[in-house]
């Protein structure tokens, strides 16, 4: 139920700024709509000669029809809002979801495996038995990996998901059945979500670097690996990474050298 107060000028108000405004109060019951209609309509009657004319019934009818159309507009265009809200929603792609590494930290795949540590990258395809070097195809680019073999479609094929470095990339036919590819990483302080970009990605947080070789990295890269290491056990168990507990330390150390400084509306970066 709605409460409408406004106020109504009789129709010589248009021609003369001398007429009178009157004030007009009155109740919407939304199951009596006509109820309200006929009270604004008394209303005026009452207080005009408006019902007077010939052309009252003409132009009621005219300013219902323009509501009536206007309505109707409004309400097509919110369904047509709905319908492309709806369909958007069907057509946003469903995020992928990441699966576990395998005991090489990559993924095995229907017609390749691939594996990974922080420096290099491993692929192995196996090919028929009795595969002869001179029929593999290994193209091995910046951004890029083909391998297959001669007059066949290749076997993998498709843009890297980072870059490696060619001139320190090789590759192999073991026993004239697998073929087995290392590529060095340009950068050698993340994992590789996939293989190709596109392919199925894998969780690296559940990523392992091999121990085993920690001793054989120099200072600094031994130093990035354990703090990453360090960083993925926070996150597992909801604590704060090296970097949150390294700025929380940075904040309490300021608050007591300023202990008058206000930071309530101050921005953390």
């Amino acid at each position: 139920m709605a409460i409408l107060s406004g106020y109504i000028e009789d129709e010589d108000n248009k021609q003369s700024s001398t007429s009178s405004a009157l004030s007009f109060n009155a109740v919407l019951d939304p199951s009596n709509p006509l109820g309200f209609l006929e009270s604004a309509f008394n209303f005026v009657s009452e207080n005009s000669d408006m019902f007077n004319t010939d052309s009252v019934e003409k132009k009621i009818s005219s300013l219902v029809k323009n509501i009536k159309e206007r309505t109707m507009k409004e309400e097509a265009a919110k369904k047509e809002h709905e319908t492309k809200e709806k369909e958007e929603i069907k057509e946003k792609p469903k995020p992928k979801p990441k699966l576990n590494p395998n005991k090489d930290n990559g993924l095995d795949m229907e017609n390749h495996s691939w594996g990974q540590n922080l420096q290099e990258v491993t692929a192995t395809v196996p090919v028929p038995l009795g595969t002869k070097s001179r029929d593999v195809i290994c193209d091995v680019k910046k951004d890029y990996l083909k391998v297959g073999l001669k007059g066949q479609t290749p076997i993998v094929d498709g843009q890297l998901f980072e870059t490696v470095k060619p001139n320190d990339s090789y590759w192999s036919l073991e026993d004239q059945k697998v073929i087995y590819l290392l590529m060095t990483k340009c950068d050698k302080t993340s994992w590789w979500k996939s293989l190709l970009k596109g392919g199925p990605e894998i969780d690296t947080q559940k990523a392992e670097p091999d121990k085993s070789k920690l001793s054989d990295l120099d200072m600094e890269t031994r130093s990035t690996v354990e703090k990453m290491m360090f960083d993925q056990r926070q996150k597992q168990l909801g604590l704060p990474t090296s970097q949150e507990t390294e700025n929380q330390n940075m904040l309490k150390k300021f608050i007591a050298q300023n202990p008058n400084f206000d930071i309530t509306n101050a921005k953390m970066f």
